[in-house]
């Protein structure tokens, strides 16, 4: 089920009129003819009839065809959504900007709003609360001063992490390893892993300390193993482990079945973005779809429709993080790491067992 207008047709921009979809506010407007005004998509006005709507793509133009703005709808000023996104936006940046973390209400008084109001405003724009932004926001700098070689004290210092007793705790968990480790490319980090068969062909569930890192699917366990050895170039790989195998089973059980409940703990490493993306594909229903663009606007970056799809592509944890839930917008399939064939079997067996 795609749940998302094409505003880059007249179909779907009538779409958007019909249902007043507030997402397509800023997108399109839309004059009428009889009534010589134009709105916004969302405009609460009667609607008119097809024959009599024209669309234009800023509020310049429709007055320019002889157009007045609705008073209604206030189409020629910034949109409500658009303002309260901007404040997000403004408060993100002033996040990026900041040495170290700051309290909702700081930061929501300097965007002039509530903290209870802008801490569901942030989630329903960003995927994610302040709180998390800011821990996914540390853990990206984190990575990046390792990566170009800096000490962990002062690479810990730099992303953000405040000194004490919980330290490199917080920096332990943001990287799913410890910050040395992660510098030699996960080097003594302990992953066990085990491969096996299950309905969607060959699998490898991998764990490390943290949780579950890594849900592969292949045709052969050569390459699924390989494929483990390049996510984690340097970690020490540990094959059929008894107790971990225990485990699995409950890991095969939802890939079987993946409209239940699933409880085992996750280790989950991405950037700030893919963090975004992978929370709001989790939050799909099973058996149920959305377009990348859909996506990309639920995360409030509309524009990111190839990172979406770049995120959903670097997802290490098969249906877990649901990225077969993701189509194009005309509901196509799309590409799907492992394999086409297996998003849309995927789809069917979901589909089949929301019906049961």
């Amino acid at each position: 089920m795609n749940n998302i207008n094409d505003t880059g047709t007249d179909a779907g921009r009538w779409l958007a009129v019909e249902t007043r979809d507030s997402r397509a506010d800023g997108e399109f407007f839309y004059a009428v003819k009889t009534t010589g005004i134009f709105c916004r998509p969302s405009c609460s006005a009667r609607r008119p009839l097809r024959e009599n709507v024209l669309f234009f793509t800023d509020p310049q133009a429709a007055k320019a065809a002889g157009f007045r703005p609705c008073k209604r709808c206030q189409p020629d000023r910034v949109a409500p959504e658009l303002r309260r996104t901007e404040r997000i936006a403004q408060a993100c940046r002033i996040l990026e900007a900041s040495p170290e973390p700051l309290k909702l209400e700081s930061l929501a008084a300097q965007v002039a709003m509530s903290p209870f109001h802008f801490h569901r405003l942030f989630k329903s724009v960003t995927g994610l609360t302040p709180n998390a932004w800011q821990k996914a926001l540390r853990a990206r700098r984190l990575r990046e001063q390792l990566a170009k070689g800096e000490t962990v004290t002062r690479a810990a210092f730099d992303a953000g992490f405040q000194s004490g007793s919980n330290y490199y705790r917080q920096a332990d968990e943001a990287l799913g390893m410890t910050a040395s480790q992660f510098r030699k490319g996960g080097g003594d980090a302990s992953i066990r892993f085990v491969v096996g068969t299950c309905g969607l062909g060959e699998y490898l569930v991998a764990e490390s300390a943290r949780g579950i890192c890594a849900i592969l699917l292949g045709n052969s366990p050569e390459a699924l193993i390989s494929e483990l050895e390049t996510l984690f170039p340097r970690a020490v790989l540990t094959a059929d482990d008894p107790a971990f195998a225990r485990r699995v089973a409950l890991v095969v059980s939802f890939l079987e079945h993946p409209v239940r409940q699933f409880d085992l703990p996750l280790d989950i490493q991405g950037t700030a973005f893919q963090q975004q993306v992978w929370q709001a594909l989790r939050a799909i229903p099973p058996g149920e779809t959305l377009s990348y663009r859909a996506i990309a606007e639920q995360i409030g970056k509309p524009k990111a429709v190839r990172a979406v799809a770049g995120a959903c592509a670097a997802n290490r944890l098969a249906v877990i993080i649901p990225c077969h839930r993701v189509v194009r917008t005309d509901g196509a399939l799309s590409g799907y790491r492992w394999g086409v064939e297996r998003k849309q079997q995927l789809l069917t067996l979901e589909a089949a067992q929301r019906k049961r």
